[in-house]
């Protein structure tokens, strides 16, 4: 390789990894925010053990989401791909920082499919993205690409608030009669379930940099055929792991208090709801969104307990940032590729 290519190699991985690092603070805040709102966690506590499964998911993760996050991209696997994934990782990061400022949960997922699609437009037109409509209304009715993600990222939080919504129910019904020092294990039992989330979310979320740093390698010549991607989930896992130390404030707050009024029986719900969604969703290789996920879980536990005592106007206000994201990181990294193009 030439030293111009290492070069602009070395900044792609550097953005992906950072695109981590933000993807740490604004997703895994959304994994402990009940954890730590019904008191069965200090945040310090929380943020650890979030960290470290977090960490064990992204090294023991398959490759299937990291694969689906790859096939967006239809440009050949070649040098010039390098420009149009830098564009992409900056868009998605400055959409995250913006977000994670002032507290709003949105999907770091999102903002990398956004910052993806503005790229590849910009660069080479729509016909080198991976829509999946055709394949989708077609014979087979496959979901791929676009399409594959959009519906994950639709159904998820719909699936986390169902299921969280019929066990809050199922336990109103069971525990009605029960004493408040059932509380104490309830407490307990979430530092197991709190880290099976934290996993699942690790081994969802460290695929989306996995596929994009695998990417750029390929593309660069520099690994012909299928890449050894172990020591690049080691290090996504590492970044990630700094990402959930940081933590993100703002967001735990958000979800933990500004929705519904959690006790330990809501976080019990909303956690089984919410891994449950993450695990299936990364067997399918689908890249959903934890926070999505999570929002809606919290959202179900309240809707089954207190209809009322829900703060819908949060979750308004979450889903309209939700809807500009994609829009917005694509236009980002749109303009970014035009200024690279510019010094190239």
């Amino acid at each position: 390789m030439t030293i111009s290519m290492v070069l602009i190699l070395t900044i792609v991985i550097v953005a992906a990894l950072i695109f981590t690092l933000s993807n740490g603070l604004h997703d895994a805040s959304s994994v402990v925010a009940t954890f730590i709102a019904c008191g069965a966690a200090t945040p310090i506590q929380a943020i650890f053990l979030a960290a470290v499964c977090g960490f064990v998911g992204a090294l023991t993760s398959g490759d299937a989401v990291a694969n689906t996050v790859s096939a967006i991209v239809t440009i050949p696997k070649e040098p010039a791909l390098l420009t149009v994934l830098l564009a992409a990782m900056i868009g998605a990061v400055i959409w995250n920082l913006v977000t994670w400022k002032f507290g709003f949960p949105s999907s770091s997922t999102h903002a990398l499919v956004g910052g993806l699609v503005g790229a590849v437009w910009i660069a080479r037109g729509t016909n080198h993205i991976l829509w999946g409509w055709s394949e989708l209304i077609g014979p087979g009715h496959q979901l791929l690409g676009i399409s594959k993600i959009v519906a994950g990222l639709i159904l998820s939080p719909v699936l986390g608030f169902m299921v969280a919504f019929i066990l809050q129910i199922i336990s109103n019904v069971a525990l009605r009669n029960a004493k408040f020092s059932l509380n104490h294990w309830i407490k307990r039992i979430q530092w197991v379930i709190a880290g099976l989330l934290a996993y699942s979310h690790g081994a969802n979320d460290t695929q989306k940099t996995v596929g994009i740093i695998a990417l750029a390698f390929v593309s660069s010549n520099y690994l012909s055929g299928q890449v050894q991607l172990f020591w690049i989930k080691g290090l996504a896992g590492a970044v990630m792991f700094a990402g959930t130390l940081l933590g993100g404030w703002p967001i735990m707050k958000t979800i933990g208090r500004g929705i519904y009024t959690i006790r330990p029986i809501h976080s019990l719900n909303s956690q089984l709801s919410s891994g449950g969604c993450l695990v299936l969703a990364t067997l399918l290789g689908a890249p959903v969104s934890t926070t999505h996920v999570v929002v809606g879980s919290v959202a179900g536990v309240g809707g089954a307990d207190e209809f009322r005592m829900v703060n819908w106007k949060i979750g308004k206000e979450i889903m309209v940032a939700w809807c500009f994201t994609i829009p917005a990181s694509a236009l980002v990294a749109a303009i970014v590729y035009y200024l690279l193009s510019l010094v190239r």
